[in-house]
């Protein structure tokens, strides 16, 4: 493998390691802590900005602009026990890095992704956006509720819980590193997501 290929999270996941793997997990405990709390309005809003322009990008099914929040060394995560766990010993609803988030993106736009096949329709409604300082400077960490209606097939569902994002700054801008989507019924049968969540 070429140092260029290498070097490219879209086609190998150079950085998905034990260590990445705890701090993923340490940065998503413990977090939702007040005495962490951002009382900061402005900085408040930019963070629930950052969240509501995610929701309306996926409503409009912009997958490429939606990768560009996203840090290269990115990971998406859709934990089937509640409040997470750890992804390394528990089975998980969905778990990308960057080379499987583009791979997804891909899939979708082939046209043959039957499930998407037409694309779902969806409304997305975000709430109690939170912002919480971390370890890092250069760091925080967003909570946030949700409630996902999704048409496809003359049917509607609606898929409920909260979002934890873990933002990080590069080269002046805010970035998703992680985004941790705990859905109310994790543990329960919930058909094949086969929406962005």
């Amino acid at each position: 493998m070429s140092a260029q290929a290498a070097a490219d999270p879209s086609r190998y996941s150079y950085y998905v390691t034990d260590e990445s793997y705890s701090e993923l997990v340490d940065d998503f405990a413990d977090w939702q802590r007040d005495d962490m709390s951002v009382q900061d309005a402005t900085e408040r809003d930019l963070f629930r900005s950052a969240v509501e322009r995610e929701a309306r990008i996926l409503d409009r099914l912009l997958f490429e602009d939606w990768l560009k929040l996203y840090t290269p060394d990115c990971f998406y995560w859709v934990p089937s026990t509640p409040n997470g766990g750890d992804p390394r010993r528990e089975i998980a609803v969905m778990f990308d890095d960057r080379r499987r988030l583009e791979d997804r993106v891909y899939r979708l736009r082939t046209g043959y992704a039957w499930s998407q096949a037409p694309s779902s329709r969806t409304s997305r409604l975000v709430s109690n956006v939170e912002v919480f300082l971390s370890t890092r400077g250069d760091q925080r960490m967003v909570r946030s509720n949700f409630a996902i209606s999704e048409f496809w097939d003359g049917e509607i569902r609606v898929l409920a819980g909260w979002t934890g994002h873990r933002f990080r700054r590069i080269g002046g801008a805010w970035l998703i590193s992680a985004k941790q989507v705990n859905l109310l019924n994790c543990d329960q049968c919930i058909r094949n997501p086969s929406i962005i969540l």
